[in-house]
């Protein structure tokens, strides 16, 4: 009878909590500073949208419906008051590499797998915040991320080479558009090209001069007037032309399980980088800005973007970094700057029209220069100098993502990843330890400073015991009872051995019989409880003895010594 009381508080409770955290985040102080920051996400989405678009294959309004979408669900839904969500290009290049494959870009097909994919993404990214299992981005570890980052910067500047170059578009892997593009460049067109020079560098004194500056608006603005102006399309320049910018096209279309299969693993690789995206967005600014953000909240609120887009006719959207930071640098706090730029575009939506006049190598160029800031050269080479294996690791995702693709990269990296720490963990070092002169403390022997106790060797090995390392145990123990001679007594600080499974306890129990034979006391130091219990389970612990397990290396080192030490 009381569950349903219970039951019914806690929803009040947790509606309660939400409701007091949503007032909290709307609540407006400054209203003219949300308003600029408003402002300045604004210049910087519309061009970014539109360009994003074009990466992904989709129509260029689709760009700002998606902006629209994850700005809004993220505004309702999300911890992050400054957050911008929307089409990012990290994923665009991501999910239309595999798309193509199922169907011609811009196609009513393309743009009903885009959405079904864009809703899978978005249930994936929902479920993870929900369960709390954002761990699983953990398997990208920071030079994976980085590889991977290069690998698609690649990716992006060989799809836009085509439109910077004002040559046909071009369709196919990294390898063969590649030399596609460079067996056709005497028919570069030289107006496009200037275009696409000329706007780069805009956009790239702009973000030298003052990262306020919106410099890719300025382009597109500029490189539009003078397209119109100087009637350019005669002369051979592609612009967007003539788009569709009605209402969107509300529900998912032309799907079936068999289109779900074919997305599905394409999808799974998209909701990993968002995850991983949207998590380090939001930590970074909250540390930034010093406020606290539930980033389990905050993957319910990009996922559910990515529903809404998906059934709007657009594509996935993630969590952006460089817009985040435009709204963070020009003092928004709360989530009105996103909402009230989401409100904007809404409105120039009718008007999207004007737009027919873009030349396309103002978008390509603008992308170029997003795949340069996701190209970390001083990271790679910080990862180079730290460790050539990692380094590897790194390497083999960009080259594995920019030739033969996203998902191959990110599988054949993570794989690696595990590899390596299988092969670390299997060869753990067993460190010899001594006494630091005038205390009780130990520390390994190859740190200087430190002194046996005669006739007691203490080891420290600083991991589970189980079958993959079980050899190289016993090989390092081998080897330091040889080189100390007869020992008295055996120490092993266990602190690190927190586990031992079946295989790992025959061998010990192994060692326990030989160093019996020799009449070599074993005791064992800070044993945690779960390691009692298997060595319980095992019989070991009561071959061992309760009495010689001891609550520090120093105290087992004093009971066991002989007495001439």
């Amino acid at each position: 009878m009381s569950e349903r009381p219970t039951a019914a508080r806690a929803r009040s409770a947790l509606l309660g909590s939400v409701t007091a955290s949503m007032r909290s985040r709307f609540k407006v102080t400054r209203p003219a500073t949300e308003g600029l920051a408003a402002l300045a996400l604004l210049v910087i989405a519309v061009p970014e949208q539109l360009a994003t678009s074009r990466l992904a294959g989709m129509p260029p309004v689709s760009g700002l419906y998606a902006f629209v979408a994850g700005s809004v669900a993220f505004a309702l839904l999300g911890s992050n008051p400054q957050m911008s969500v929307g089409a990012d290009s990290t994923i665009a290049p991501l999910f239309a590499v595999a798309l193509v494959r199922l169907a011609p870009t811009d196609s009513p097909r393309y743009v009903a797998l885009a959405g079904l994919l864009a809703v899978t993404v978005g249930v994936l990214v929902a479920l993870v915040g929900l369960l709390r299992m954002g761990w699983i981005a953990e398997f990208l570890s920071t030079p994976i991320i980085t590889g991977f980052l290069a690998g698609v910067a690649v990716i992006i500047v060989v799809h836009q080479l085509p439109d910077v170059l004002g040559l046909p578009s071009v369709s196919g892997s990294t390898v063969h558009r590649l030399s596609t593009v460079f067996s056709h460049l005497g028919q570069a067109n030289g107006w496009t090209i200037g275009i696409a020079v000329v706007v780069l560098a805009v956009v790239v004194a702009a973000e030298r001069l003052d990262r306020r500056v919106p410099g890719a608006l300025i382009g597109l603005i500029g490189s539009t007037l003078v397209v119109a102006g100087a009637d350019l399309a005669r002369h051979g320049v592609a612009v967007l032309g003539p788009l569709s910018h009605g209402a969107p096209n509300f529900g998912l279309h032309d799907v079936s399980w068999h289109a779900f299969t074919q997305v599905f693993p394409v999808s799974a690789v998209v909701a990993l980088v968002v995850i991983s995206q949207s998590a380090a967005t939001s930590r970074a600014f909250a540390d930034l800005g010093d406020y606290q953000v539930d980033v389990g909240r905050d993957f319910v609120g990009v996922g559910a973007g990515s529903i809404l887009a998906g059934v709007s006719g657009s594509f996935a959207v993630d969590a952006s970094p460089a817009r985040t930071a435009a709204v963070a640098n020009a003092g928004g706090r709360t989530p009105w700057a996103a909402l009230g730029a989401a409100v904007v575009v809404v409105v120039l939506i009718p008007e999207a029209g004007v737009l027919k006049d873009v030349p396309v190598a103002t978008l390509g160029a603008v992308l170029v220069y997003i795949a340069s800031r996701i190209f970390h050269v001083r990271d790679l080479g910080a990862v180079l100098h730290f460790d050539l294996f990692e380094f590897g690791l790194a390497l083999i995702t960009l080259l594995v993502v920019a030739l033969v693709g996203v998902e191959q990269g990110i599988a054949v990296a993570v794989l690696l990843a595990i590899l390596d720490r299988a092969r670390l963990s299997a060869r753990p070092t067993v460190h010899r330890m001594g006494r630091i002169p005038g205390t009780t403390s130990w520390q390994p022997l190859s740190l200087g400073d430190s002194t046996e106790v005669p006739g007691v060797l203490v080891l420290l090995f600083a991991s589970p015991l189980y079958y993959a390392n079980v050899v190289h145990f016993r090989t390092q123990l081998d080897r330091a009872l040889s080189e100390h001679g007869a020992p008295h007594a055996l120490v092993l600080d266990v602190a690190g051995m927190n586990d031992l499974d079946f295989t790992g306890s025959r061998v010990l129990a192994h060692v326990l019989d030989e160093l019996g034979h020799k009449h070599v006391t074993v005791g064992l130091a800070r044993a945690g409880g779960h390691l009692r219990e298997n060595l319980t389970r095992s019989g070991l612990l009561e071959r061992i003895g309760t009495d010689h397990l001891y609550p520090s290396v120093d105290a087992a080192v004093t009971a066991l010594a002989p007495a001439t030490a």
